[in-house]
């Protein structure tokens, strides 16, 4: 066909089907285009996962946390004929008290996770921004085709991925070693449970990280925003406590004050603290682990009179502790959202 021919059919083409076939090929080339920017998200998140597991930094701070559990296991393992003796009712719950119980050389496994979880979550996140900026390797990659937010996002789902591989990996290490030693399976709520306190483990330990990677997104030293995160997680373990103690001891009644003075005291008590993330995580974890846990905060004697003295299933449980799940999401999320806001607000520009 010479170049004269296709002129000519090409002019016999109806205008209509012309539009068509335009329309046609700009859909296609826009599915493309989102296949191709999910594409790159799943790389970037790939990318900061191999960061993360190449590290020393992740793999010294892993080394240590998982020692220590191995630690406190073994130490609940070598003393199970008596955790198994103590009575009927803690004697059924012999893959909770794993987590929960220890004899006495080391803390217990919950203990290990609520106080090194932070640090892990730190260590993660204080440098995923500034780092980056100051190589000039941030703006090279905003340079590039892709939407701003999938870089935050890629930061946080591949150190959520992360956290979730570490904690899932130490709980079914602990219910393997139960397994083999005691010869039987876990039942369905010692599962069930395990999983969701592993799950809110997560949510804890990346409550720190949306901090640390807020903080390295606010401020340009890597240094700095390491800081801040432990200043933070200082004070809420140490710190804060004392503060509660000093303010508590100020209102604190009098030996011959009513109860109703006394509830209202420790009342305010218990209130002062729910604001501490590690406190929150902490009576999750002793209702979830524990289900002879039956309150969390003060009781009347109303309340207390007529109790019968048993276990809570799982339902129960989880009914206990919603609001502090609640005010653990609500912190994680906020974190998050205001380290979105402040990066898709932020000017980034390359080093000259």
């Amino acid at each position: 066909m010479n170049t004269k021919t296709f002129k000519i059919g090409f002019s016999k083409l109806s205008k209509i089907k012309f539009l068509e076939s335009i329309d046609f090929f700009r859909r296609s080339e826009s599915d493309n285009g989102s296949n191709v920017s999910l594409a790159s998200f799943q790389v970037m998140v790939e990318k900061e996962i191999t960061d993360h597991i190449r590290n020393w930094r992740f793999i010294i701070l892993f080394t240590i946390i998982a020692l220590a559990c191995l630690g406190t296991l073994f130490s609940t393992l070598s003393d199970s004929a008596k955790t198994l003796a103590e009575n009927n009712s803690e004697s059924t719950f012999f893959f909770l008290n794993l987590f929960t119980k220890s004899d006495g050389t080391l803390p217990s496994f919950f203990v290990f996770v609520g106080f090194l979880g932070p640090l892990f979550g730190i260590s993660l996140g204080f440098d995923a921004i500034s780092s980056e900026q100051n190589k000039g390797t941030l703006s090279r990659i905003m340079a590039q085709p892709i939407p701003r937010d999938y870089i935050i996002n890629a930061k946080f789902l591949a150190g959520i991925i992360v956290i979730s591989v570490m904690l899932f990996t130490l709980s079914f290490l602990v219910l393997g070693a139960g397994l083999v030693a005691l010869g039987i399976p876990p039942t369905a709520e010692e599962f069930m449970r395990i999983i969701i306190y592993t799950v809110l483990s997560i949510v804890y330990v990346s409550f720190w990280l949306n901090l640390s990677i807020m903080f390295s997104i606010r401020f340009k030293q890597p240094a700095t925003s390491a800081l801040l995160g432990l200043a933070v997680w200082l004070f809420f373990t140490i710190f804060y406590p004392l503060i509660v103690n000093v303010i508590i001891k100020g209102f604190e009644p009098s030996k011959f004050a009513s109860q109703s003075k006394i509830f209202i005291y420790q009342k305010l008590k218990f209130y002062l603290v729910q604001i501490m993330p590690n406190e929150l995580f902490n009576e999750i974890t002793s209702a979830l682990l524990v289900p002879s846990v039956r309150s969390l905060g003060p009781l009347t004697m109303e309340q207390m009179h007529g109790a019968i003295p048993s276990t809570l299933s799982i339902g129960q449980s989880l009914l206990l502790v919603w609001p502090q799940v609640t005010g653990l999401l609500a912190l994680t999320l906020l974190c998050f959202l205001f380290s979105y806001v402040i990066f898709m607000k932020r000017e980034i520009r390359s080093r000259g």
